[in-house]
């Protein structure tokens, strides 16, 4: 059976997560900022109207926020997580064959559906939008990188009112020949100015490309978009990915490090978030690299690393700690002001295929039952238990000032209706 493949996307999806519980926000300019309020990561159309640009400083755009009354937020990635899950839960109920593909984007096999699809898509839509109050675009085709130009022309042109299914279109050449070389999945900045040196402009000359040429130049991967753009399926749905090979937990401090005791404090935090992450996937880790750097705008630049091996690959959290300490130790310079630390974990393994060590004097089972403990108790609490190491007051903490509250995972901060 042909696949036909929907791609959802929620539209400006962390902008959309306020304004699901801020109605006051719809067709106001908004704007979304990365950690400690730094750069615009999320904008409205009414903010991109004005010409606020991704990934620009905010205090470069701070005149035009205020000559605009821009709404502008902190980043709160807790609400943006849960209401991702509850999102593609609903897609779930659509479709047996379901592929996340990003936090605001997920592939559904429509094969076997009855047509038209487009009045699917449009439920989809709708119920997304009642269930959630997100809204999404939809594009429906028989490849994914035709979806994927059909989600775009869904959602940046009003005739198509969101919805796109080019399975049922007569004019599929008249549409690619409007969809710029950038637009097409997997195609770079670098491959299209290799493309636009050969002659091609649109995703139609792409499609029509001598197919020798293009494995010379791009590869087997250019070879796949080509057939991709003819209709002709070469990404199949993943709906079981693959195994992570990495977990990274890093952020920028709030206030510059000096002393090595806040940046224990801190690498303590990272490696106790990363043990969360490996039991949330079962999974252990045998390698861990801790590292620290200073702005790289100063003049006494440092930067460093340290990776640990576990002589028995572990999920817990008092051994990702007590190795992140070590680390510290022999990273650690006086008189350096560090602006970010991080761990990164590697050599993942399943915790049930775990290797154990002949010497190993550590009692896994008991480790284990703390672990499961731990986590069960944190997944209760407003307020999560914290290892000593991590310190009190944190005041190197990352900021978000302007962050609204957690509407969905946090019984205090439960949306009020008056």
């Amino acid at each position: 059976m042909k696949e036909i493949f929907a791609l959802v996307d929620c539209n400006n999806f962390y902008v959309s997560c306020e304004r699901v519980f801020n109605p006051k926000l719809s067709g106001r300019p908004v704007v979304v900022l990365s950690n400690n309020d730094g750069c615009v990561v999320a904008r409205s159309n009414e903010a991109k109207a004005l010409n606020i640009g991704m990934g620009v400083p905010a205090f470069e755009v701070a005149d035009l926020i205020k000559k605009h009354k821009i709404e502008v937020f902190s980043s709160n990635y807790t609400l943006y997580a849960d209401m991702s899950r509850r999102v593609m839960q609903t897609l779930a109920t659509f479709t047996p064959e379901i592929e996340i593909y990003s936090i605001d984007e997920a592939f559904l096999n429509l094969a076997g559906f009855e047509p038209p699809l487009a009045d699917y898509g449009r439920r989809i839509q709708q119920t997304v939008r009642q269930w959630t109050g997100m809204p999404v675009s939809i594009g429906i085709a028989g490849t994914k990188t035709l979806a994927k130009i059909a989600n775009h022309l869904a959602k940046h042109s009003a005739k198509f009112d969101g919805v796109l299914d080019l399975c049922d279109s007569n004019n599929l050449e008249k549409v690619l020949a409007e969809v710029p070389l950038e637009k097409i999945w997997g195609i770079g900045i670098r491959s299209a100015i290799k493309l636009k040196r050969a002659g091609m402009k649109t995703a139609l000359d792409l499609s029509k490309a001598d197919i020798s040429w293009i494995r010379n130049k791009f590869g087997v991967v250019g070879v796949r978009t080509v057939y991709e753009l003819r209709g002709s399926c070469c990404y199949p749905l993943e709906d079981n990915p693959p195994a992570r090979q990495s977990i990274v937990v890093s952020r920028m401090f709030g206030v510059p490090i000096e002393s090595a005791e806040q940046l224990k404090e801190a690498a303590a935090t990272y490696a106790a978030r990363a043990g969360e992450k490996l039991r949330e996937h079962n999974l252990a880790v045998s390698l861990q690299t801790v590292f620290v750097t200073t702005s790289r705008f100063i003049k006494n630049k440092y930067f460093n690393s340290h990776t640990f091996a576990f002589e028995t690959a572990t999920s817990d959290s008092t051994e990702l700690i007590k190795a992140a300490l070590s680390s510290i130790d022999r990273l650690y310079r006086k008189n350096y002001k560090f602006k970010k630390c991080g761990v990164v974990l590697l050599g993942l393994v399943p915790h049930d295929r775990v290797q154990r060590n002949l010497f190993d004097k550590t009692d896994r089972e008991k480790s284990r039952r703390l672990m499961q403990a731990v986590d069960a108790v944190n997944s209760r609490l407003n307020t999560p238990l914290y290892w000593a190491a991590e310190g009190l007051s944190k005041n190197w903490h990352v900021q978000f000032r302007r962050r609204s509250k957690k509407f969905t995972t946090c019984w205090d901060e439960l949306p009020e209706v008056a």
